[in-house]
């Protein structure tokens, strides 16, 4: 999350220092010269109010009225008082700062200074669920409505337009102002919104909990406010240079609920552990159904590196672009970890040079013209359906949709002899297996990190493929180059000694050198593989078919390299443990933990592939 978006202290923890780094126009003295700066407590229909940080440009008049740019954040819409002021310019970014706008920044309702109480993701209350017999009186929907009426209502020389946009959680909230919109909201940017956090986004992943961020955002975040504050303490002190190493020694996940730790005083914390699977808490939190009637223009933004919420960005362009056709809505995605969009310059990702800032060309043609043409009339916006950055050849591509059309469906077949093939494998073929032990679970990520990797998500795969609780199946080397778009789809068959466990599904770009690069990787909680909201055992050493999708990729595989599948049931401290045992994990002891010996099975009556799209 940008530090330009994000001023809580918790996130400070989780960037590195040159993520928060946000060089801008101006300094705090020449946005002091150019824009009066307001604080405002703006009433909601029930009554609440939220603390409300305007920057008005100073030469604001009739004759120079100006749209409105608002973020709604749960990290703070500071800094607070009318004497102080942003030091790194007005705007989300120095572009949008130099072209001036109407900047306005809102505390959420129940975060930092602005009054009620907080809950997770209420994104349209009355296409979910009433109160009783009457519909809901807030949700993020009329919390964005009213705050709007008020600002037009309010604020002097304003040209009667509205843009939102946001990073993340407050891409979240922009997604939550589109369900019954103001009629002065004319355009919003999404961008790496949380959508669906049973799914794929923060929490989990098709039902397996993300434990490693969770865990340290939760201490900052999800802390007990009995009244509005300026700034969050943490629930505990936490500091380790060993993550894998701390998350085994805590043990079962119930144990983060000791009295070192959050001891009963996280709710969200709570609330995630209480429900293992997608039922009314997760359904109502998914903002997908409510993104109906959408009338502003949409821009979608998301990053192929993006170790948080890239499901988010995909899903939510989908869910519009398939529930309001013929509107303008638009999708970019970028060689980005989470936000780095907003970064001043994002030329490389670890070892990937990507020859150009694609930060600053994205904000330069596509974001700044979006809300310019929207808002204020300037220039054109005229940009393709989906502007997508291809992470195999470093270079930026145009769609007039995505996923991109033609393409061919293809299926890579995992061989015996741990080969992997367009063919279908032969008619008698052994499975391969391997002893999955949750006391000793792969790492996510090579090496010793304290705090989450972010280059995991690129990260040479050689470390993991030395395990013999990690199947490598390696394709030949390419005659020609593959670029394949759109999502992937592992369907394994396999068994489990067990009557539960987790698959991990990697698709690798192993180069000539012997880098095997990761391109795409995701888990499923086994006990889900028929339903989100039923869970299932397995039934020991019975063939069964786990059938899921990975996010959507962008990656031409060159001639010379090789197209490589990893299969593997643990991936930690990134995801929690499953036991490997049917019980919730919530709960489970430490008793429950159980090794498994896991069978992947790709003979003719049980062929276990990854499914992809190509381009010609």
């Amino acid at each position: 999350m940008p530090r330009s978006f994000v001023l809580a202290a918790a996130l400070a923890l989780v960037l590195p220092a040159a993520a928060q780094a946000q060089p801008r126009a101006q300094d705090s003295a020449a946005v002091r010269q150019n824009y009066v700066k307001l604080d405002r407590r703006i009433s909601m229909r029930d009554g609440v109010q939220l603390y409300t940080v305007i920057y008005v440009p100073r030469d604001a008049a009739p004759a120079t009225a100006y749209p409105i740019l608002m973020t709604r954040t749960p990290y703070s819409a500071g800094p607070y008082g009318e004497n102080h002021y942003r030091g790194n310019g007005p705007g989300p970014s120095r572009e949008l700062s130099d072209e001036k706008y109407i900047f306005v920044y809102q505390d959420v309702r129940g975060r930092y200074l602005s009054e009620g109480q907080f809950e997770e993701m209420t994104p349209d209350l009355q296409g979910f669920k009433a109160i009783g017999n009457r519909p809901p009186l807030h949700d993020e929907s009329t919390d964005t409505f009213d705050t709007i009426e008020w600002l037009l209502k309010n604020l002097p020389n304003n040209n009667g337009r509205v843009g939102m946009m946001g990073i993340s959680y407050p891409g979240f909230y922009a997604s939550a102002a589109l369900p019954n919109a103001h009629p002065a909201l004319k355009a919003v940017s999404p961008q790496a919104p949380v959508t669906d956090e049973f799914m794929g986004d923060d929490a989990r992943h098709k039902g397996a909990f993300f434990l490693l961020d969770n865990f340290e955002f939760t201490n900052y975040f999800d802390v007990p406010r009995p009244k509005p504050v300026a700034n969050y303490e943490p629930l505990f002190k936490f500091e380790t240079k060993d993550a894998y190493k701390f998350y085994l020694a805590l043990g079962p996940i119930k144990n983060a609920n000791g009295p070192k730790y959050f001891n009963n005083r996280a709710r969200i914390w709570n609330e995630y552990q209480q429900h293992e699977t997608y039922d009314a808490y997760w359904q109502a939190c998914n903002i997908r159904p409510a993104l109906t009637g959408v009338k502003p223009a949409v821009l979608v933004v998301g990053g192929w590196f993006d170790a948080e919420d890239l499901y988010g960005a995909l899903n939510t362009y989908q869910a519009i672009e398939k529930q309001n056709p013929g509107i303008s809505n638009r999708l970019v995605m970028g060689p980005w970890t989470h936000g780095a969009w907003a970064r001043a310059d994002w030329s490389k990702f670890g070892p990937l040079s990507f020859g150009a800032n694609t930060a600053e060309y994205y904000r330069q043609n596509l974001e700044t013209p979006f809300f310019n043409f929207y808002l204020k009339d300037k220039g054109s916006f005229n940009a393709a359906e989906a502007t997508v950055f291809n992470t195999g050849t470093n270079e930026w591509k145009t769609y007039p949709a995505w996923p991109p059309a033609p393409a061919e469906a293809r299926t890579l077949y995992l061989q015996s002899g741990k080969g992997l093939d367009f063919k279908a494998p032969a008619v008698a073929s052994k499975p391969t297996e391997y002893i999955s032990d949750p006391a000793n679970p792969v790492p996510y990520t090579n090496g010793i990190h304290g705090e989450r990797n972010n280059e995991y998500v690129m990260e040479d795969q050689r470390f993991a493929a030395k395990r013999a609780d990690v199947l490598t199946f390696r394709g030949e080397p390419l005659a020609q180059a593959l670029t394949v778009a759109g999502p992937l789809t592992a369907d394994l068959w396999v068994s489990t000694s067990g009557t539960d466990a987790d698959f991990i599904v990697k698709v690798i770009d192993e180069q000539p050198d012997g880098t095997q690069r990761l391109v795409r990787a995701e888990v499923m909680r086994g006990r889900f593989r028929n339903s989100f909201s039923k869970p299932e055992a397995f039934t020991p050493n019975q063939p069964t078919e786990v059938k899921y999708e990975l996010p959507d990729v962008l990656h031409t595989f060159a001639a010379g390299h090789r197209l490589m599948v990893q299969v593997q049931s643990t991936w930690f401290p990134l995801v929690d443990r499953n036991p490997q045992t049917f019980v919730p994990i919530a709960t489970a002891d430490a008793k429950d933990f159980q090794k498994a010996t896991i069978k992947v099975y790709h003979d003719a009556g049980h062929p276990s592939a990854v499914r992809v799209a190509l381009l010609p």
